[in-house]
């Protein structure tokens, strides 16, 4: 068995509802009452988090490397370093989200991406740590947020298995064992048949590691799917307009569509019962309408004997059940009985 995870006060893992993180990232346009709307949003759509991304430009990215549009880019109407620098959330704000989101009962995530913004969060107290995929080689950096012993929810996207090995070698190097590996695919959007959900199979036999999904994905089919492989965390995009201008909005879900989702997943965690086979409340009649039992097929005389000739397999089972059949068969008859009379425990 892997042991779960305690996030805050809730424990995930393989028999726990999923977390479920609305990944909020540059979705609030540069104003911090537009982050605080999501956050309120987010709660009101069912997740269990509001994430954000904690970085500043010359902490990720070359300058040099992004100033002018490369070929990917050729449709983009700003460099990857203009993008950048508008989708930063300041790390002065942080402290402020944090508290409104506790204030009203959501927890406050993010993804750091340098080691400011990793002191800030363990001094904010935040629940856990996500580590986007882009940093899985950034070993050092994994270390880093190893040794705050904070829960880790490592993304995997376009990495190879042993990249994957690395990165949670290291992690485990500094004693946190605290890890959900988490399956992701880094394209935005990714085509639903690219997700290879299996890999959280193979996540959890290889690593025992609870696993779980980043979806980038339309809609959430991928999600519902994550979740009948025993996904116990997933992360979806999150707006209040996927027809806003900027990096993430189209690939998000609106309210509606995350309501919707968390919805669906609480439905469907009901659905996939404790794995234990077991006649269920709402079978009870239906058990007993379509099951059959042995009846009568035409009038008995006591001390007549049972056969074929007199008793059949019929809907619905009143008494004895059609398993025993054979059993009942050249018994006596120890009383007088009608056509169509259900052979009961006390008849034999």
């Amino acid at each position: 068995m892997i042991k779960p995870i305690k996030i805050g006060n809730r424990e995930i893992g393989a028999n726990s509802n999923c977390y479920v993180m609305a990944e909020i990232g540059s979705n609030f346009n540069g104003k911090i009452s537009n982050a605080k709307k999501l956050i309120k949003l987010a709660k009101e759509s069912g997740a269990n988090a509001a994430k954000f991304q904690s970085f500043i430009p010359e902490k990720i990215i070359s300058r040099r490397g992004f100033e002018k549009k490369i070929a990917f880019q050729a449709k983009w109407k700003k460099s990857v370093w203009e993008v950048y620098d508008e989708a930063q959330l300041p790390l002065s704000w942080h402290e402020e989200l944090n508290r409104y989101a506790k204030s009203i009962g959501i927890d406050f995530m993010s993804t750091p991406y340098y080691h400011d913004a990793v002191d800030l969060l363990v001094k904010l107290k935040v629940p856990a740590i996500k580590i986007g995929s882009g940093e899985i080689t950034n070993l050092e950096f994994l270390q880093y947020v190893g040794k705050t012993m904070k829960p880790i929810f490592l993304a995997t996207g376009a990495s190879t298995m042993n990249e994957v090995k690395d990165a949670v070698d290291t992690i485990r190097s500094t004693g946190n064992k605290r890890i959900v590996l988490m399956q992701a695919i880094t394209q935005y959007p990714s085509p639903i048949e690219d997700a290879n959900l299996r890999v959280m199979e193979t996540f959890r036999e290889k690593f025992k590691l609870n696993v779980g999904y980043s979806d980038h994905s339309p809609g959430s089919l991928i999600v519902l799917g994550s979740i009948v492989l025993g996904s116990c965390t997933i992360e979806k995009h999150f707006t209040n307009d996927t027809k806003m201008r900027g990096p993430d909005h189209q690939h998000s879900l609106d309210p509606v569509g995350f309501r919707m989702m968390v919805k669906d997943i609480r439905l469907l965690e009901s659905a996939l019962g404790k794995g234990v086979k077991k006649v269920e409340k709402s079978e009870k009649e239906t058990r007993i309408i379509q099951r059959r039992g042995i009846w009568t097929i035409r009038k008995i005389s006591k001390g007549e004997k049972f056969s074929r000739s007199n008793l059949d397999v019929l809907r619905p089972t009143l008494g004895v059940p059609a398993s025993e059949y054979g059993i009942v068969i050249g018994k006596t008859a120890k009383r007088n009985f009608d056509v169509y009379e259900p052979i009961t425990s006390r008849d034999l």
